[in-house]
């Protein structure tokens, strides 16, 4: 049985970034409740941005938080923050592919699964342990379905 699921680096390391983020717009806040160093405009800017950018992090780390078992003919999906467990047999898995990018001079690869309800799933060798087992499983199990690009 393949186990697909996020590392735990990636995740601490998006937490510190959330509590730098959260501390700084605490920060600002309290600097303009207390003292109002800086003209408005700034603590307007400032909140503003370091909440967006403190959002979109979060949200990021929500929606990659997923875990994949493949083995004995199936494919197990589980997304505990949806609170969805799916089970589909190899014979529903319609297409997958894999995808990679070039950024800052390196690699980053993503497979992509599609299945028979026209579900689709993704998972990224940078953040996800098991990417190397499962591709090699899909390539065993479902060679003819792979897209290629």
């Amino acid at each position: 049985m393949i186990h697909c699921k996020p590392k735990k680096s990636t995740y601490l390391i998006l937490s510190l970034i959330v509590l730098a983020l959260t501390a700084g717009l605490a920060f600002l806040l309290n600097d303009f409740y207390r003292s109002r160093e800086f003209p408005l405009l700034f603590y307007l800017i400032g909140s503003s941005l370091l909440t967006v950018v403190l959002l979109l992090i979060l949200v990021k780390m929500m929606a990659g938080y997923k875990f994949l078992a493949a083995g004995k003919e199936q494919i197990v999906l589980w997304m505990p923050l949806k609170g969805q467990r799916r089970t589909y047999p190899i014979q529903e898995l319609l297409a997958w592919q894999e995808e990679e990018v070039t950024a800052n001079q390196r690699t980053f690869k993503q497979l992509i699964l599609v299945f028979s309800d026209k579900y689709s799933f993704s998972l990224s060798n940078q953040e996800h342990l098991g990417y190397e087992e499962l591709k090699k499983y899909l390539y065993r199990k479902a060679a003819k379905k792979r897209v290629k690009t």
